[in-house]
């Protein structure tokens, strides 16, 4: 669980995990709050950031904590309160079933998930610039609610530290060949959940989405466009020679 100033939130979801598992690690990315005290007291591993670094230096040292503990499967959980720990079953279950590596719960799989008409249409361009350096296309690229194979734990160490390390983690995920899929979940937005700034956060994971996509497929994100380009001056040169000789 990554977590920054969650105080308000994280005592109710550590307390419904614990019931299902008891390794539970929690990175507390430099809050200001009591966040990393609450989690200590409720049993979890807690690995403290000193400033604030990054929804994506949280998910990056989670992972290097599982790595190091030899998991069989990490779950990644957000600490806001929109995710539900009843669903956490069925995102472990294509992992269990040895169908896929990566399994990502998304939430435009049921229509009873209430999203944010401006979230939607955020999560649908960048997903359909994730999908461009993918095998699969994907539903939502950009949830939080994951798990990960050992496979993924063994190959995969990721370095981006904003919001773009969604991203990153599938590009890689499909480059090695390892297996993505989805599954349907339910999100729950309340008042204390996702406060980031939605524009912010938008442009923030578009530009490190583009540029994943830019390094992973560069003849497919600059070829495109370069051809397009030579065709549109190739137009104009013809119609500029042909007004010229006509004159």
């Amino acid at each position: 669980i990554p977590a920054f100033n969650e105080e308000k939130n994280i005592a109710e979801i550590l307390s419904k995990i614990k019931k299902i598992t008891n390794t539970i690690i929690v990175c507390d990315d430099g809050s200001t709050d009591s966040t990393s005290k609450i989690a200590n007291n409720h049993g979890a591993l807690v690995i403290n950031h000193e400033k604030n670094l990054g929804y994506g230096a949280a998910i990056r040292s989670i992972f290097l904590k599982a790595k190091e503990m030899s998991g069989d499967i990490l779950v990644t959980f957000d600490a806001d309160g929109q995710h539900r720990v009843e669903d956490v079953e069925r995102i472990l279950e294509p992992i269990i079933d040895k169908d896929a590596d990566v399994v990502i719960g998304s939430r435009f799989l049921q229509e009873e998930s209430e999203i944010p008409n401006y979230r939607k249409v955020g999560i649908k361009i960048i997903t359909k610039v994730t999908n461009a350096s993918l095998k699969d296309s994907l539903t939502d690229s950009q949830s939080g609610f994951r798990a990960y194979s050992k496979s993924v734990l063994n190959n995969i160490t990721p370095s981006e530290f904003g919001m773009g390390i969604s991203t990153e983690i599938l590009i890689k995920a499909s480059k090695n060949n390892l297996r993505i899929t989805e599954v349907p979940i339910k999100v729950l937005y309340g008042p204390n959940t996702s406060t980031h700034n939605p524009i912010k956060h938008g442009t923030s994971v578009l530009i490190s989405t583009i540029k994943y996509t830019s390094i992973e497929r560069p003849l497919y994100f600059y070829g495109i466009p370069s051809i397009v380009f030579l065709i549109v001056g190739c137009v104009f040169s013809y119609f500029s020679i042909q007004f010229y000789s006509e004159v």
